[in-house]
């Protein structure tokens, strides 16, 4: 007796759409641009207090009472084109840690935040990558906000002389470089810990990184000029002095291309390292 065997039916194979991890990504960017949104006047209010004091006191106070400052005739005058770049650097590199350091402490602590993220359809290290680039947004943000309050708050005339070119190219990586420290520091220190990075990292780095004077003006302190290389905030100062005054002594401009690139590149390797360790693990 013949038996009529039906053929094996074959199931078709879904696969995944190619554009899932970027709508992802772009999904989370989205979110994290609305809570600044939403945010905004607390974005602000703590991203030019501590610019806005330095300003104040150094290039209008000190200026309005006699105090001299930055040494000789018109040292007034040139302290306060000097200091136009170094607190656009200092916002910049405070953003990165404000905007990514902080929360991911918390997403990693106590919030567990982070493994609502790490659910999305995309890789782990893409969740830490938009990280990155949502603080690097913010970097620049703060830099459009203390602008004009450095341009403005002296009572002394600011001379810039801007590069455009150099401007935009270097803002951006700068906000990179300042993003990729916060998420370093984010990915590898525990909440009890917070302080204890500020005393210790934050502080001289803000301090020793060529904001309140040129790094070509350290010649007669050789060691300092050399060790201070080792501050990424020291390449984002002497950006922002290359891109606004450049007739202030700088650092070469390959220089200064060369160690943001490599500043940047070290630190989101280690930082994404250490996200993918915090979320494995």
């Amino acid at each position: 007796m013949n038996v009529d065997t039906a053929a094996p039916v074959t199931l078709p194979r879904v696969s995944p759409h190619r554009s899932t991890p970027t709508i992802a990504f772009g999904a989370l960017l989205l979110r994290d641009l609305n809570v600044l949104r939403k945010s905004f006047i607390e974005f602000a209010l703590r991203t030019i207090m501590q610019p806005l004091l330095f300003v104040f006191v150094f290039t209008y106070v000190f200026p309005k009472i006699g105090q001299g400052i930055g040494g000789g005739a018109g040292g007034e005058t040139n302290f306060s084109s000097l200091l136009v770049p170094g607190v656009i650097a200092i916002a910049c590199i405070f953003q990165g840690i404000q905007a990514v350091a902080l929360p991911l402490v918390q997403e990693f602590g106590y919030s567990r935040e982070i493994e609502d993220r790490v659910m999305a359809p995309m890789p782990v290290w893409a969740v830490s990558a938009e990280k990155l680039l949502a603080g690097a947004l913010q970097g620049l943000v703060a830099a459009a906000i203390v602008f004009p309050l450095a341009l403005t708050v002296p009572s002394t005339p600011v001379h810039l002389n801007v590069r455009p070119l150099e401007l935009m190219t270097l803002l951006p990586l700068a906000s990179l470089t300042g993003a990729s420290l916060g998420l370093v520091i984010g990915t590898r220190v525990q909440p009890r810990q917070v302080p204890l990075i500020f005393g210790i990292v934050v502080i001289p780095i803000t301090f020793l990184g060529a904001t309140y004077f040129p790094w070509a003006r350290l010649t007669p302190i050789p060691w300092l000029k050399a060790v201070v290389l080792l501050n990424p905030l020291v390449y984002m100062s002497e950006a922002m002095r290359v891109s606004l005054t450049p007739q202030i002594p700088h650092m070469d401009l390959w220089a200064i291309y060369g160690g943001l690139i490599l500043f940047t590149a070290v630190l989101a390797g280690l930082g994404i390292q250490g996200f993918n360790n915090r979320v494995l693990s």
